[in-house]
This record gives structure tokens, sequence and C-alpha cells, in this order.
């Protein structure tokens, strides 16, 4: 499993304005090193790689789908045990249990605010994560 430290985050949204303000609101207010990627594909390569603390990863997605998406970093030893934060708009009570049981350890809500998108990565981090 990863360290109790939360530094560096992988970011994975296929909307380019998405990512940009993600990326400004983690570096700039969080204080986080952010790698984003536009596709899961993407994510797959580089998450190894990059090594990030958490992945914070979009639902949907073109392609691979966030939750499929999920799976094949579960089935890779490299990325296995990375926890993962699901961004969707779809927070009605069954999606967010369907995407913790997929093993998601949280759920941003999307239009997120990009002053508070940081405080709650690290309140997901710290109610499943840090021991």
């Amino acid at each position: 499993m990863t360290d109790s430290v939360l530094n560096r985050i992988l970011h994975v949204d296929d909307e380019p304005d998405i990512r940009e303000v993600a990326r400004l609101a983690l570096e700039e207010l969080g204080g986080f090193t952010i790698e984003s990627c536009a596709s899961g594909a993407q994510a797959l390569e580089q998450a190894p790689t990059f090594s990030p603390d958490v992945i914070l990863l979009d639902v949907m997605m073109p392609g691979m789908s966030g939750p499929d998406v999920l799976r094949a970093l579960h089935a890779l030893p490299e990325t296995a045990e990375i926890p993962v934060i699901f961004m969707t708009a779809k927070v009605q009570a069954q999606e967010i249990e369907a995407l913790t049981e997929l093993g998601a350890i949280g759920v941003i809500e999307k239009p997120f605010d990009p002053m508070t998108m940081s405080g709650q990565i690290k309140e997901i981090w710290d109610r499943h994560v840090v021991r």
C-alpha cells in the first residue's frame, strides 16, 4: 500500500478544460504534484511510471470508462494498490455504492468547486488511507 503522505495525484478526464482547472486547483491551492491524462489508456501507461499516491478518475469517458480503468489498474501488480477517487455528476446513493464496491475510496461530485477540491481529496485520503 502507499505510505501515508499524499503528494502525487494522477488525474484522468477526457475534458481538457476540466483537466486544466483541476490541475491549477490541485497544484496551486493544494500543493500537489499532478499528472494529467486525457484517457483511460493514457492513465494505464502513465500510472506505473508516475507512481501516484492516488488516482482521480472521471467515470464517464469515451473508450474506457472510469470503472473499466479501475478494473485494469487493479489487474496490474504495479498499480493494484493505488487508491482511486472517482469524479462524477451521478452521485445518487446507489451509484456511489456501486463505485465503492468496485474499490474506489471516495467520490467527488462534478461540477467540483476548485477552491475546495484539495480539501475534499485530503478528507477522503485521511478517512480511507491513513491508518
